[in-house]
């Protein structure tokens, strides 16, 4: 089983949609803006993309779509978590079949579970998954925290192989670091803790904002594993207001706002969300005026 998935930046690419579904049009261009800006994976049906209002056939024309555009040039890995094993198991295997590199599964949410459960949960996942495994821990999120301990537990398994880590606690981070010791590669969950988690043994990052600056963002990553560490710093420094505007609100509001505003589709979002506020919009949209993204 192959261990790295990829190296560098992996975008959680949002779902563009209308009133009346997806839009595969938009979705085929923002694909292809990515990979010629160089990022290193795509992540298809995760939290940026709508995954808990998406039904279960619309995910899975997702991540076919995506696998075809992609067409081999990066890894595309597939977010097949929801707070239902038995759920999770179905998305993992159709997600494998139609031909994703690896499922990216989050922590159950609401119902969450302790700790002993998470290993039973991740473990159902990783036995009945033909690619490998990303766990996924956002506890701001599913009010259930993936902790250390049970991390290192869970890299014994064969297929499970990177953890997602976006806790917003260094020193856990620090914690999964030494204990996991090499057995899970790490990525980080947050664009602004980029560089920090890098300095950790990191492999990257998995970005939500690289859809609005993927080249900025992979150069990040690449200075830094050229030994440039004060360069990638300086990078992560200067897009940090980007950053912090596009999580004003709720991932995935603001960069739906954005990529809108960039010819990405439309700023339709399915409820409970709801569309941007014009005075965090137009905080998003300076930012994205000062870093030349927008005219």
């Amino acid at each position: 089983m192959q261990r790295t998935i990829f190296k560098g930046i992996a975008t959680a690419l949002i779902t563009p949609m209308t009133t009346t579904g997806v839009d595969y049009d938009a979705l085929a261009r923002l694909i292809d803006f990515q990979l010629a800006a160089g990022v290193h994976a795509l992540v298809a049906v995760g939290t940026t993309g709508e995954s808990a209002t998406l039904s279960a056939q619309e995910r899975r024309e997702v991540i076919r779509f995506t696998v075809e555009r992609a067409a081999g040039r990066v890894p595309v890995i597939a977010g097949t978590g929801t707070n239902h094993t038995e759920h999770v198991l179905e998305f993992t295997r159709s997600a494998c079949g139609d031909g994703a590199d690896a499922v990216l599964v989050v922590t159950p949410y609401y119902n969450k579970a302790t700790q002993g459960g998470l290993v039973a949960h991740f473990t159902a996942v990783a036995d009945a998954s033909e690619k490998p495994v990303i766990l996924y821990n956002v506890p701001s999120r599913t009010g259930c925290n993936l902790l250390p301990a049970t991390c290192a537990k869970l890299a014994e398994h064969p297929n499970i192989v990177a953890i997602k880590e976006a806790c917003g606690n260094m020193a856990q981070v620090v914690e999964l670091a030494r204990l996991v010791d090499g057995k899970l590669d790490i990525y980080s969950g947050e664009d602004g803790l980029t560089v920090p988690i890098l300095s950790m043994g990191s492999k990257g990052t998995i970005s939500v904002a690289s859809n609005v600056v993927p080249k900025e963002m992979v150069a990040i990553t690449d200075k830094f594993f050229a030994g440039d560490v004060a360069e990638a710093a300086r990078l992560q420094c200067r897009l940090m207001p980007l950053i912090d505007a596009l999580f004003s609100e709720v991932n995935p509001i603001p960069v739906k706002a954005a990529m809108a505003a960039m010819g990405y589709g439309q700023e339709h979002l399915r409820l409970p969300l709801t569309p941007m506020e014009p005075e965090n919009r137009a905080v998003l949209l300076e930012q994205m005026r000062k870093l030349g993204v927008l005219a």
